[in-house]
Order: C-alpha cells, then structure tokens, then sequence
C-alpha cells in the first residue's frame, strides 16, 4: 500500500470520528420544543351588553319625481344637480314641451272649425226650416181648398166631382210627404249637430291634454329637501348587466314616460337603517340608547334611539352567508344638515349593565356537538369544561359554570383535525 493511499485512509477516519463526535454532543443538548398555549383568567365585574354594528342614513321622507305619461319621448332640457337643496316649489326638471305644443295648437284648430261648423250646420238648419214651414202652410191650403172643391161635388158634373176627389186624394198625399220629409230633414240636422259638438268637446279634451301634458313638462319639488338624481338606464339601450356603473341624468338625455328620474329626500328628519346579527337581536330593543358616528365626518357623535327593530330575519338571495340578520332602524335627537342620505355610520347601541357576573373573552369559548366548552388548565394540561353563556357581546362572554380567577385557554390545546372542538369566537346566538 502507498504512503498517499495510507495518508488518505488515516484523513477519512478523522473526518468520520469528529462528524460523530460533533452529533453525540448535539443529541446530547438537544430538546423538544413544548407547545406553548396562551390562557386568561375568568374575571367578575360590571358588563354593559353594548352591540356595534354598521349602517347609512337615510330620509324616512322622500318623493319621486317621475317623467309624465304622454304618448312620446321625452327629452331633458334643464335638471338640477345631485345635492341641490330645494324648496317646495322649485323647478327641478323641465322636458321640451314643442311636441305637446303642437298637439295644444292642432286641438285648438280642430275646436275652433268645430265651432264654425256647428254655426253654419245651425244657420243651414234655420234656413230650411223656415222654407219647411212655407211649404206646410202651401200643402195645408192646397188640402183646405181641395175640401172645398168636393163640398160642392153635386152640383158639378159626375167627371168633375171625380176630378176633385182625386185632387183631394193628391193634396193629402203631398201634405202627409211633407210633412215626413220636414221631420226626417229636422233630425238629421240634428245628428249632424250632434256629430259636430262631438267632434268640438273630442278637441276640447284634447285641448285639455295637451294643456296638462304642457304643465307636467315641469316637474317640482313637492317638499323641500335634497335633489338625488337617478340612474340613466336608457343609456345602454336597456341592455344592464350586475355591476355596470351608469351615468346620472342630465340635460339632452330622452327618456321614456314613467321613469322615474329624481328623488326629493326631506333631510330634516333623518334616521339610520341597519341589520343586526342574530348573536346580537336578542339585545337590541326599540327606545334603547344609541351613539352614532359618522364616516364621513369624524370626531362628530349624535346620540339617539332605536327606532323599530324587525321580528323576521331578512333574506338576501345573493349573499352566500348563512348568518341571519334583521333589519332595525335608529332615530337621531337632533338633525344636522351636514347629513346625507347614503353616509356610512357605525352605531354603539347601549343595552343592560349587568353587576358581578363572570366573563370572558370571546375567543375562550369553544363548540362541540351543539355544546359550548372552555379548557380550563389543571396542572401542565388542560381539560374541556361544559358552561352556558348568558350574554355576549363583541369583546366579553357572560358565563356560568366556571369560576373567578380560572385558568383557561385563549385556544384550543387539542384541536387537531375536523373532530375537535372549534372556536365560535364572538358569533352564535346570547343564551
């Protein structure tokens, strides 16, 4: 064997001997990192059962100003902004009246040569009957001298007294033809008079349409408030699909009858509308006091009540959430005119204080088979213990079962898979 081969051999042992040397040590100060679990301790005190929750004001009072029902298109000439402050009164919106002009001015001729009409259908009529009334008065003395002429009948020859009754017999006939004919002239007369105030109080009305549709091409504020204009959805040719931003009314657009375009809100009274979770309903009563503070303009706080809560819960199809939530509405004390509809605002509604009585922090409490546990430490571990909740609220737990200055866990010790217990933090139903 070679001196290198034998230097190299000697080289690798040393490596090897001081590798397991170097791992003996290491095994020797190494030790497992125990898991450490954060605990607090049950405490006795006051408890006020205060719910926070999220909402927007918004006028109890409104009015809708809607574009007038008349059989076209309507086009914007003038609209008062978003945020216009109006009184009772005011010109809000006016649409271009020409068309409905122009139906007031056709009406207007169509009356006026009804008019005409009837006077010469009534001056024609007079005139015939008049020249009816001649012509009775001739067949009636043709009849009455015919009579004459039969009276003396025998003292005539045989072919003149066959003569007279034959004229007798004609001046009858004629005076009867007449007679028909001055009546059946006197009632056509008269449909055709009727036909023509018919078509006369047909324009009036149409007079009067046209006058109206004129006035509701000015829409006013019917109370004073805030103008809110509404969203064009004539803009995209009815074509909306969920999220599409539009653009507001303004001046030019057309616009179809019946719209609806702007909205009067009567800022003088306003009033937060909210939803309360279902942990949360039980503590949340009309009259009870309430602090709200506004987004918009912090620093501010309004002090008011709880206006009416509502007893079912509200469903939205869109949300994916299966937690329940129930509508409520907040009065303030006093208005304020920095307030508009629409401003997010975070209200603390005040419910019972409670003395003596033992909490804890949400995330203490633990659920498992419908049951509510806390892991309560004994010794280095811990064991799960059964306790009711009485109240709760955002940041504390009312609880039984337990006692002051107990040791419990801030999470769970033994959660390992889907089978543990799971936190139900500060959601769940106040027992």
């Amino acid at each position: 064997m070679s001196k290198r081969l034998q230097r190299g051999i000697a080289v690798a042992v040393i490596v090897v001997a001081a590798v397991g040397v170097g791992i003996a040590f290491a095994a020797k100060d190494f030790k497992p990192v125990e898991r450490v679990i954060p605990t607090t301790k049950v405490e006795r005190g006051p408890v006020e059962i205060n719910v926070v929750t999220t909402g927007e004001f918004r006028a109890p009072k409104s009015a809708m100003l809607v574009a007038p029902q008349v059989n076209s298109t309507l086009q914007i000439v003038t609209l008062l902004p978003t945020g216009t402050r109006v009184k009772a009164g005011d010109i809000v919106v006016e649409f271009d009246p020409s068309e409905q002009e122009y139906a007031y001015e056709q009406a207007e001729s169509q009356h006026r040569q009804a008019e005409q009409e009837i006077i010469k259908a009534r001056a024609e009529q007079q005139v015939k009957a008049a020249e009816d009334k001649v012509a009775l008065l001739k067949a009636r003395f043709e009849l009455r001298r015919a009579e004459l002429e039969v009276q003396r009948n025998e003292l005539v020859s045989e072919i003149d007294a066959q003569k007279n009754n034959l004229a007798l017999e004609e001046a009858r006939k004629r005076l009867q033809q007449i007679e028909d004919d001055v009546k059946s002239r006197a009632a056509s007369g008269q449909a055709g008079i009727r036909v023509l105030e018919a078509r006369k109080g047909a324009s009036a009305i149409q007079m009067q349409v046209a006058k109206t549709n004129i006035e509701n091409m000015t829409l006013r504020a019917p109370l004073d408030g805030i103008v809110s204009v509404k969203e064009n959805r004539d803009s995209t040719g009815g074509f909306f699909t969920t999220g599409m931003v539009l653009p507001e009314y303004r001046a030019g657009d057309l616009t179809w009858p019946g719209r609806p375009l702007v909205e009067v809100f009567d800022v003088s009274q306003m009033e937060v509308q909210a939803k309360i979770s279902e942990s949360d309903r039980a503590n949340v009563n009309p009259n009870q006091p309430v602090e709200v503070t506004v987004d918009a303009h912090p620093g501010i706080t309004y002090s008011g009540k709880v206006k009416a809560v509502a007893g079912l819960a509200s469903r939205n199809m869109w949300s994916a959430s299966s937690q329940k939530r129930f509508d409520a509405s907040f009065q303030l004390d006093r208005a304020d005119e920095k307030l508009r509809p629409g401003v997010s605002a975070t209200l603390l509604i005040h419910g019972l204080k409670l003395d003596n009585v033992l909490y804890l922090p949400p995330q203490c409490l633990f659920e498992k088979d419908g049951k509510q546990y806390v892991y309560k430490k004994v010794g280095s571990g811990f064991e799960p213990l059964e306790i009711q909740v009485k109240y709760r609220t955002a940041d504390r737990v009312v609880v039984e079962g337990v006692q002051q200055g107990m040791e419990v866990a801030l999470v769970n010790p033994s959660a390992k898979g889907p089978g543990g217990a799971k936190s139900v933090g500060s959601s769940g139903a106040a027992r």
